[in-house]
């Protein structure tokens, strides 16, 4: 399996935490869930790390499985309309965003 991140790197803007959340939840999840070929949207909120930098106020994890995938979503019609609606995303954050693909294990907790 494979897994596209995008690391917002940075913080919202003071005052607009409820609806930087809010405009993800309403506006974007119904998009991205809609990604060709992606089997999980997970969206991951910082509440607490190690280090101080970098902070990484959010990061959006999608599942595929395969690379082949991730290049159909990123060709998809969806995904254009979700750049466009991410903008208004970024007016309420100071920082960058960045893409990162990774392959990914996974294994079964044991039984006993």
């Amino acid at each position: 399996m494979f897994i596209r991140c995008a690391f917002f790197r940075g913080q919202v803007k003071p005052g607009f935490e409820e609806a930087f959340n809010r405009y993800i939840r309403d506006e974007l999840v119904p998009l991205w869930t809609r990604f060709p070929g992606a089997q999980e949207v997970r969206v991951l909120r910082q509440l607490e790390s190690d280090v101080n930098d970098p902070r990484l106020d959010m990061v959006l994890s999608v599942r595929y499985p395969s690379r082949e995938s991730i290049d159909v979503a990123l060709a998809s019609e969806v995904r254009m309309r979700s750049r466009e609606v991410s903008k208004g995303l970024f007016e309420m954050f100071d920082g960058t965003v960045f893409h990162t693909v990774f392959s990914a294990d996974e294994y079964a907790m044991p039984t006993d």
